[in-house]
């Protein structure tokens, strides 16, 4: 018998939109632990690492389903059977960039999909993927700026929804909007709900158009931009969800970009054809990190040092060190 952390009504579980590169990341993962998955994904939309999967050792374990994420029945049918939802935020194909209208599409969703767990009888927990910017923004009464005061933020601050419109910071709007939500349901629902807050997520298809990175000087001044490596932000999904102790918000990240050379780093990997500056490495500033993982960090301490099922054969979880 599984350990009492991964008592589910099943071992399928429903990843929404597994399309997206978290999403076929932990559909790999999950499969490599033993899970059943749903995979559900927009207009047929599967990558590579999908496309990989059906014609691979998994792929009887592996069920695709059409995505309409405006259409309640098709929510429902990708969750029949499931036990539990990893779900993450992929924008329509038709509407991928995040504008002042993004933030309606994103509630919109986020409520269909919460109303359709609501109405699956099987589903025992929810993963919520929202953002690090749905925490980090807020008004500072001394300078009119972004946030901070001298405490240290964590998944218990929400970033300032009128401080978003005011200086258009829509990915933090839609982010901050589609979680409340999300919680609001789930509280009025009884759904067993952890939601992911997670820093900018890095790799190669990391580009300067990411909409998290509006505001990434004040974030790097204010001591909150963070990120986050793929690895560390499935394993994060995994640990919440098979961890029956884990509730409310994590903040996610396993690195802070607190010194220039890190910041001339990232820029370098955003506009790669641009030369780096001459005389960067002179200034040695380090700017005070101001936001805490502390919590999701010791999950995954407790997690790692608790009972594991014996169909793990996937790599020891990480802890960030920042």
């Amino acid at each position: 018998m599984a350990p009492a952390s991964l008592q589910h009504h099943s071992n399928t579980v429903c990843v929404m939109d597994a399309s997206g590169r978290l999403g076929s990341a932990l559909v790999q993962r999950l499969l490599q632990r033993g899970y059943s998955i749903h995979a559900a994904v927009q207009n047929d939309s599967e990558n590579e690492s999908l496309k990989a999967i059906r014609i691979g050792n998994y792929k009887q374990k592996l069920k695709i389903f059409d995505l309409d994420p405006f259409d309640y029945q098709s929510i429902i049918e990708a969750l029949k059977g499931c036990s539990g939802l990893f779900y993450t935020f992929e924008p329509p194909q038709d509407q991928t960039t995040y504008d002042e209208f993004m933030g309606e599409v994103e509630v919109r969703v986020a409520h269909n999909v919460l109303e359709a767990c609501a109405q699956t009888d099987t589903i025992d927990k929810v993963v919520f993927t929202s953002s690090a910017t749905a925490v980090i923004w807020r008004e500072d009464p001394r300078n009119n700026k972004s946030s901070l005061s001298d405490a240290e933020l964590d998944e218990r601050n929400w970033t300032d929804i009128n401080f978003c419109r005011k200086f258009k910071l829509w990915h933090a709007l839609s982010k901050t909007l589609a979680e409340k939500t999300a919680w609001a349901l789930a509280m009025d629902r009884g759904i067993n709900m952890v939601c992911i807050n997670a820093g900018l997520l890095v790799g190669p298809d990391l580009s300067i158009t990411n909409p998290y990175l509006k505001g990434a000087a004040e974030m790097y001044e204010d001591g909150v931009f963070v990120t986050v490596d793929l690895n560390f932000l499935v394993d994060a999904h995994i640990c919440v969800f098979e961890d029956v102790s884990s509730y409310g918000r994590y903040l996610c990240f396993n690195h802070v970009i607190h010194c220039n050379k890190d910041a001339v780093k990232l820029a370098q990997m955003l506009t790669p054809a641009t030369p780096p500056p001459q005389k960067y490495d002179q200034d040695r500033r380090m700017i005070q990190q101001r936001i805490s993982n502390k919590k999701l960090n010791k999950l995954l301490v407790d997690f790692e040092s608790g009972p594991q099922p014996k169909w793990t054969d996937s790599k020891p979880f990480q802890i960030a060190k920042c």
